[in-house]
């Protein structure tokens, strides 16, 4: 494996296999310098090579005696363990925080779920899409009319959970500097989305950031912030709010001056919209970007996933990276020392945990 260049550089990590959330928290930290172990079936495969990036594998049997020994010497001399399973099966395991806690008073012990380790749900089964429908968020995205438009397992699995998971991680191992001691991350997807809703919380009086569904500005509703389809089919999207951006949108445009009165009176949104949407289909997407990229009219080109990598901004900054015939994406955020990096496993999993055993570092 590429040697770690990343501000973690020496934290270990165990993570036990899982899906969504877990795993791309794990990701966040190996980019950083994390050395991860991943313990896994046996018979696992790879299911998403990019997200599951520099990983030492072992696979192990948790539910034998040997595999539990196994886990719990390589956790000993962790400093953090990820897991990802229902409230109670760890401790079922003999592997819950109350005995690896205790083998290691400075683990921070790390639990990825969507309702969390307590409350009446936090037992029951469920994804992304319904930790986000309780918590406002869902309610919030699509049409006027029209039902909720799930985006995809952003804003839950990885906005609300993996995201919130890896600072309270980090936020863990700040505060065992002070004290030496380590402690449970109770990482719940329903209260990272609620915690994702705090601007709309708060904003409830203002009439014009109203999550109601297509009513709030942000949320599509005014013809200055929302996407339009062009003569080629693709699409654009423009975001100006400010008075002065929306100037240079109108300008660079070329829009009927009429457009220039009352940009923030809903009243003007719908008519306004249909005369945007009539203005942008007379160009293709390529043409309207000659015309409006780079400048303050706050514009961009709704880009496929798979074109997104091609974009010049995202080539420049090196966004993705290839590595043996995959694209990845890059580590973020970014460092001024000790940047982060792409890196792949060229140790099993086991010699890993004997190499940290023996006293050895990464």
């Amino acid at each position: 494996m590429t040697q770690a260049t990343g501000p973690l550089t020496g934290l270990r990590v165990v993570e036990f296999v899982g899906i969504g959330p877990g795993p791309h928290a794990t990701m966040l930290l190996a980019d950083l310098g994390a050395q991860v172990v991943r313990i896994e079936r046996h018979g696992a495969n790879t299911l998403n090579p990019v997200v599951e990036r520099a990983r030492h594998r072992v696979a192990v049997d948790i539910r034998s005696d040997e595999g539990r020994e196994f886990c719990i010497k390589a956790i000993s001399k962790a400093d953090v363990v990820i897991e990802g399973f229902r409230p109670g099966v760890m401790e079922r395991l003999g592997l819950g925080p109350d005995v690896l806690c205790n083998e290691n008073p400075r683990l921070i012990y790390a639990r990825m779920t969507g309702w969390g380790q307590d409350g009446p749900l936090a037992k029951a089964a469920g994804h992304d899409i319904n930790y986000i429908a309780i918590t406002g968020a869902l309610d919030a995205v699509g049409k006027t009319g029209q039902t909720a438009t799930p985006p995809q397992n952003l804003v839950g699995d990885f906005g609300g959970g993996s995201m919130y998971c890896a600072v309270g991680i980090l936020a863990a191992l700040f505060e065992r500097e002070r004290s030496g001691k380590g402690q449970v991350v109770d990482a719940a997807i329903v209260d990272g989305a609620t915690s994702l809703m705090s601007f709309f919380f708060g904003a409830r009086h203002l009439p014009h950031l109203s999550t109601d569904r297509g009513k709030g500005i942000l949320g599509g509703a005014a013809h200055f912030y929302r996407c339009y389809e062009c003569a080629d089919g693709r699409e654009i999207s423009v975001g100006a709010i400010e008075p002065q951006f929306y100037a240079e949108l109108l300008e660079k445009a070329g829009a009927p001056a009429e457009l220039s009165q009352g940009q923030q009176d809903p009243g003007n949104f719908e008519d306004y919209t249909q005369k945007f949407a009539e203005l942008f289909k007379t160009k293709t997407a390529d043409e309207w970007c000659a015309i409006l990229e780079g400048s303050d009219a706050c514009f961009a080109p709704v880009l496929p996933v798979d074109e997104a990598r091609h974009h010049p901004h995202l080539k420049a900054r090196g966004s993705y990276e290839e590595r043996d015939g995959v694209w990845h994406t890059a580590p973020a955020p970014r460092f001024s020392r000790t940047p982060g990096s792409i890196r792949e496993s060229d140790m099993d999993g086991s010699d890993v945990v004997y190499q940290w055993l023996a006293g050895g570092t990464q």
